[in-house]
């Protein structure tokens, strides 16, 4: 069911105890801190013990609880000196380490109701957090519709849990991908069970059009976003990684991954690029990154979807903590001349080289990293998204602006694509990928992709052309999705006023209260 081996059971228990003592009324603020921030340091010690001790043994939950330990160390120190003189710090601390807590849980769960528990106790404790400034009338309500579509997702992944252990008589995720493999056919029940899983991932991880939650939660305190989108939203695509040997064999929910997670991406991705806010153009791309992390899982890309996962953790953490700095960041840059874009076609073109150039390093590199051989099935969608993701690096050496610059593009993208290739070949080398999925859905992939990244490159090259006027109002309102889904869910659930008086910094006892 759980991990019983030391590291798994010392790094819960230590955030657990440690949440127990900030919580008391005996621990003043500046010693709850103390606490805490020595929890958490002691659990990156013994994370990174732990993972040295056991090497390999489950490659997935070892790199997510490194990452969950250190990640969350890196925030509640930055949080010591952000939250100073705010009220409400303990219940700051005291929350905060019973979310990691409950995270580790999870991710050294192999069994699918202990999964879920830990899933649902990572949401309660994140909702205290959520609810700091719980005096101010936007942050109830978005914590409210957050608590609705989390109740939702737990739903939907309690009654897949129901019906595979009515089926199999087991909830361990080994057990049911043995015997899911056993099969010839999938029965009904079974694929249904597949498919309210990725329904309850699609709501957690903020997926079109279940996104608003997770754009309107920007009243929390700065290091509660960073633990959000660093953190807790990954959990969705950290879960399907663990359920590979699940979802290989679980066609509906496969497809309906590579589905939901193309639309958000592709459509998320253009969102982000009208916002000017900061925090919230983050949020955008964090929608759109979780999408394609789905996508890959989908598309039986395991280790790059762990790849992904650990890079987006990352970025994302850095990126909230130092958000108080992009103001200054862009008044720098605004200084300097920003070139005109280049025209369509010699996009055209370096989109071209950039495919031609990814080719050929990955066929020179494929038998130094055991990476599958170009041409298998499943292996040029990879290929063809980020060679568009450089794309733009090709394009620069061919536009205007300095020759130093320009001469410098091709050799960064070669650079860059590269160290992608040995990311990739050394994550593969300790995890599996999947099967491809079927070609009809691999071709449609790279079609909503490539007319995608032509669409954006015919934007920017053209601002105040018609395509952009047209296309500019429906994507700063996000295309109206979330509108139409708050209406539906507040009138099915609305909000209510909280009654008790909250004191700044406040949190609720329990999350149903918020809402």
């Amino acid at each position: 069911m759980w991990n019983t081996s030391f590291g798994w059971v010392a790094v819960p228990l230590v955030y657990a105890v440690a949440s127990a003592l900030t919580g008391s009324r005996l621990v003043s603020t500046r010693r709850a801190w103390d606490v805490g921030v020595g929890a958490a340091l002691a659990n990156v010690c013994v994370a990174a013990a732990h993972g040295f001790s056991v090497a390999r043994a489950d490659v997935p939950a070892l790199t997510m609880l490194l990452l969950v330990t250190t990640v969350g160390a890196i925030i509640l120190r930055f949080s010591r000196r952000y939250l100073d003189g705010e009220p409400g710090q303990k219940s700051f601390v005291r929350w905060f380490l019973a979310t990691v807590a409950a995270a580790t849980v999870l991710v050294g769960s192999k069994h699918l109701l202990v999964l879920a528990l830990a899933w649902t106790a990572t949401s309660v404790s994140l909702h205290q957090l959520l609810m700091f400034y719980g005096e101010r009338v936007e942050a109830r309500a978005v914590a409210h519709k957050k608590f609705l579509a989390s109740r939702v997702a737990d739903l939907a992944f309690y009654g897949a849990v129901a019906i595979l252990w009515e089926r199999f008589g087991t909830a361990d995720i080994d057990a049911l991908g043995a015997r899911l493999a056993t099969l010839g056919h999938v029965p009904f029940s079974v694929q249904l069970a597949g498919v309210l899983v990725v329904v309850a991932v699609a709501l957690r991880s903020a997926q079109l059009p279940f996104h608003g939650w997770l754009i309107q939660v920007m009243e929390a305190p700065t290091p509660v976003s960073a633990l959000l989108h660093a953190g807790v939203v990954n959990i969705g695509g950290f879960l399907m990684i663990r359920m590979a040997s699940m979802m290989t064999h679980l066609e509906w929910a496969r497809g309906l991954l590579v589905c939901v997670g193309t639309l958000t991406a592709l459509l998320a991705g253009l969102v982000m690029t009208t916002r000017i806010s900061v925090k919230v153009a983050l949020a955008w791309s964090t929608c759109a990154q979780m999408g394609f992390m789905l996508l890959e899982c989908g598309l039986g890309a395991y280790s790059l979807a762990l790849l992904h996962l650990v890079a987006h953790s990352l970025y994302k953490a850095h990126a909230f903590l130092a958000s108080g700095r992009a103001v200054e960041a862009h008044r720098a840059a605004v200084k300097e001349t920003v070139p005109r874009p280049a025209g369509v076609a010699l996009h055209g073109f370096a989109a071209l080289l950039s495919v031609a150039t990814l080719g050929a390093l990955y066929t020179v590199l494929t038998k130094p990293l055991a990476l599958p051989a170009l041409g298998e099935p499943g292996t040029e969608t990879p290929v063809v998204l980020v060679a568009l993701a450089l794309a733009p690096l090709y394009a620069r050496a061919f536009g205007p602006g300095r020759a130093s610059v320009r001469a410098a593009m091709p050799a960064i993208g070669a650079l860059l694509a590269s160290a992608y290739l040995v990311a990739h070949g050394l994550v593969g080398r300790v995890l599996a990928e999947g099967p491809p999925a079927p070609a009809g859905l691999r071709v449609a992939v790279l079609v909503a992709f490539v007319s995608s990244w032509t669409l954006q490159v015919m934007v920017a090259r053209g601002k105040d052309g018609r395509l952009a006027r047209w296309l500019y109002p429906a994507a700063y309102a996000g295309f109206y999705l979330d509108d139409a889904v708050t209406r539906v869910a507040f009138r099915i659930a609305p909000p209510r006023p909280e009654r008790d008086a909250l004191a700044p910094g406040g949190a609720l006892l329990a999350e149903g209260r918020a809402s």
